[in-house]
């Protein structure tokens, strides 16, 4: 950066510091025209071709302003032409190798800072940045839609320089702003814990929604459910100790078809979902029986359900089937032959022979209900977000700005 500033004008600093940068390590390695132009004249550019750079132009459009201007920088990296008209870094100051090294070392004499206002322009920084350090370059961080971040990356010319920059007191405010100043390491290590946290979030949040979603489908068919059928449920309830659901198909053979046994044996009362109307089968059987419906000889209290009785012992049916056909596609997962799945297989809560139900898997005929185990692949997709800032120069920059 220029140098001698007591001896310099205001504007002779920023012409000087703004060509310098131009031909400074961070901008002329990845600054394709300037490198070509640098092909042309053993490394001469004529001083009407830098006035074509436009915050140089924004500055100053004679060349006389700059050729003072580097006549008075001290930098020692340009020089100008015996006759003032063309300009060229000093062939003693080789531009280096952009190779990892370099990138490394670029990274670790680097410093984030956040806080500027959005409105803050590159001059009024570089103006508080002005006597904080041997600064090489000032990255003005921006959107996608080129609209300032309030940030920036501050590349110094050694690393011991951005230490001692980070060890400074003067830098923890900027107009009433509080900053935040990290090394770039620092920054990319915060970054990466943020980008973690933000896909746990993500995810979490996709899985909630999803099971939210799934609930509301779930719940949605459940009730149209509820709603297209009344009438198929028959309670009963008495002494049936040594009742098993095979008993209840074998009394209703021939009057209705049972979908569903909602009995655990040795409990004292269940429920019988029909496929039609409950009260028909109830009827038909007992008329079958002499007008007295037991079986095995019990006395049992029969009750066909209605209203919201009905619905409420519908649904714990529908969830129960829906319970059974889960546990049945997972014992399928893990095989369907050999050891204790063979015959557990085989084992269920509806009808008889190996039919309605007995296979495990809900025989009912209603509207297909969506399970948790249908869906495959259902990842939640990335949201888009802002590119970050790559490390190390670009791999081609038509023309370059200090900073912009």
């Amino acid at each position: 950066m220029a140098e001698n500033k007591e001896q310099m004008s205001p504007i002779e600093l920023k012409v000087a510091r703004q060509i310098e940068y131009y031909f400074g390590d961070h901008n002329l390695p990845r600054d394709k025209f300037l490198k070509e132009q640098l092909q042309l004249d053993d490394g001469w550019v004529p001083l009407e071709t830098m006035l074509k750079f436009n915050r140089l132009k924004t500055l100053t459009t004679e060349t006389s302003v700059i050729v003072e201007a580097l006549q008075k920088s001290k930098t020692g990296l340009l020089e100008v032409s015996e006759d003032k008209t063309k300009v060229r870094r000093i062939p003693s100051k080789p531009l280096p190798e952009v190779n990892d090294d370099y990138k490394d070392a670029l990274k670790h004499k680097s410093v984030y800072m956040k806080g500027f206002p959005l409105e803050t322009s590159l001059d009024e920084i570089q103006e508080w940045l002005n006597t904080k350090g041997n600064i090489e370059n000032i990255q003005m961080r921006r959107t996608l839609q080129r609209q300032f971040k309030g940030s920036v990356f501050i590349c110094f010319d050694t690393e011991e320089s951005s230490k001692q920059f980070l060890e400074r007191t003067d830098i923890k405010s900027f107009k009433d702003n509080e900053m935040l100043v990290l090394s770039r390491e620092d920054y990319h290590v915060k970054k990466a814990e943020e980008r973690k946290q933000f896909k746990a979030e993500s995810k979490a949040k996709a899985k909630q929604d999803k099971e939210q979603q799934q609930k509301h489908t779930e719940d949605k068919e459940m009730g149209l459910l509820l709603d297209e059928k009344t009438g198929c449920l028959l309670k009963f309830s008495g002494e049936l100790e040594d009742v098993s659901r095979e008993d209840f198909h074998e009394l209703f053979s021939g009057h209705g078809k049972i979908k569903w046994v909602n009995f655990t044996r040795g409990a004292k009362e269940g429920t019988l979902l029909f496929d039609g109307i409950a009260k028909e089968a109830f009827d038909n059987a007992k008329e079958a029986n002499g007008g007295e419906l037991k079986i095995k000889n019990n006395s049992v209290n029969w009750q066909v359900l209605k209203g919201d009785e009905e619905k409420e012992e519908l649904k714990n049916i529908i969830e129960a089937q829906q319970e059974s056909y889960n546990r049945s596609k997972n014992r399928a997962g893990r095989g369907r032959s050999g050891g204790r799945g063979g015959r557990g297989g085989r084992r269920g809560r509806g009808g008889r022979d190996g039919r309605d139900g007995r296979d495990g898997r809900s025989q009912y005929k209603g509207k297909k209900m969506k399970f948790e185990s249908d869906d495959e692949d259902d990842k939640p997709v990335a949201p888009k977000r802002e590119l970050e800032e790559a490390d190390g120069p670009a791999a081609k920059v038509p023309k370059t700005e200090n900073g912009s």
